[in-house]
């Protein structure tokens, strides 16, 4: 038969018992780059650089959707 409590927690106690169960807002450094919010030790999504170089094609997918769009119309 497992343990069972003799009382009610209450919700004071509950509480205080979670104080430290929260969310952290996530911390937003400048790109040294382009100057735009990202995400500490992670490459920037605006410009693709990290750690001085580009490790990230930020324009392959705007390029390719524009090959494709260009593709169609001259198929037709």
């Amino acid at each position: 038969m497992p343990a069972v409590p003799k009382k009610k927690t209450s919700h004071a106690r509950q509480g205080r018992r979670r104080t430290h169960l929260f969310l952290q807002p996530t911390a937003l450094t400048p790109c040294p780059q382009c100057h735009q919010p990202r995400l500490a030790h992670r490459a920037c999504p605006t410009c693709g650089i990290y750690h001085g170089r580009e490790v990230i094609d930020v324009g392959a997918k705007a390029r390719r959707r524009q090959e494709r769009e260009s593709g169609d119309q001259q198929g037709r």
